[in-house]
């Protein structure tokens, strides 16, 4: 039966193109924004996996920033270590020279004198960010580097941290307003003062203060070696993290380009087709004033 009040052909064929459209503003989206989840609504489970990753893994990238900064001061203190090294070295060589009977004893201190005050100087220039690990100071508390950020099994989060003890290896306890250093490593160092009335014994006390220093100072420098190579490895694990996290949220929410592009052909056709079927089931009530016509 034909009816000119409910022209079921056009309903179906309306629902129909109905449902394309709808499918194709889905797949027009995917394609545009390249995700398969944008929202909540497209998949709660997947959304809040994704959602809770993406921010791990920016508290992830600041930590990683983070051990920037910390291998920048490490680095300062470790050079300043190594040109105290360098140093107390040439002390040493002058307290050898000094042995010698015949020598000026006096000159020579003029010489460790200099290289004093350029203990002195190294230690008060190696600063970063307002940290300067070889003088202890009056707190002299251990030097904390952020190396990581990690999420509990019971979902709390915890930023890792590693230590560098700074009362144990800094060079110098302080420095003084004229910019002598005193205390430390290198207190004994600094108190070193050659005479012409000096005996071997006097020297040789002096070359043992030197050997504790140089001793000392290897010890501070292998410490912050240690620091240095840890701080390499968390920051290579940290984009390698980075990495994987981002891969599986992808894999979660991500739009499959191939497909959703296959898919976008297929439902611009279905729609063409769609319009073709309601267009031709309008006209089937046009053609019955052909039958009045007769």
């Amino acid at each position: 039966m034909t009816s000119i009040l409910t022209n079921t052909s056009a309903m179906a064929a309306l629902s129909t193109l109905r449902g394309i459209n709808s499918d194709l503003a889905d797949t027009q989206d995917r394609v545009s924004s390249g995700y398969k989840v944008a929202k909540a609504s497209d998949n709660v489970a997947y959304w809040s996996i994704s959602t809770t990753m993406n921010s791990d893994n920016k508290a992830i990238n600041a930590a990683q920033d983070a051990l920037g900064v910390g291998a920048a001061k490490v680095d300062t203190a470790y050079s300043a270590i190594d040109s105290a090294i360098d140093v107390v070295d040439e002390i040493k060589a002058k307290l050898v020279t000094a042995s010698e009977s015949s020598t000026d004893k006096e000159q020579i201190q003029l010489e460790i004198t200099k290289l004093q005050e350029q203990l002195s100087a190294v230690s008060q220039a190696a600063s970063f960010s307002g940290e300067n690990w070889t003088v202890a100071g009056a707190d002299a508390s251990n030097a904390v580097v952020v190396d990581g950020f990690i999420r509990n099994s019971d979902g709390t989060v915890k930023v890792t941290t590693a230590e560098f003890a700074i009362a144990s290896y800094a060079m110098f306890g302080s420095i003084s307003a004229t910019g002598v250093g005193t205390g430390g490593i290198l207190g004994d160092v600094m108190t070193i003062a050659l005479t012409s009335t000096m005996t071997q014994g006097q020297i040789d006390s002096y070359l043992a203060t030197v050997e504790s220093a140089l001793s000392s100072l290897t010890d501070a420098g292998a410490a912050l070696g240690a620091l240095t190579t840890r701080i390499d490895m968390q920051d290579d694990y940290a984009s390698t993290l980075s990495d994987a996290i981002e891969t599986g949220v992808s894999r979660l929410v991500d739009a499959d380009m191939e497909e959703e592009s296959a898919k976008l052909s297929a439902l611009q056709t279905q729609q063409q087709l769609a319009v073709q079927s309601l267009s031709i089931a309008n006209s089937s009530s046009q053609n019955i004033l052909q039958l009045f016509q007769n």
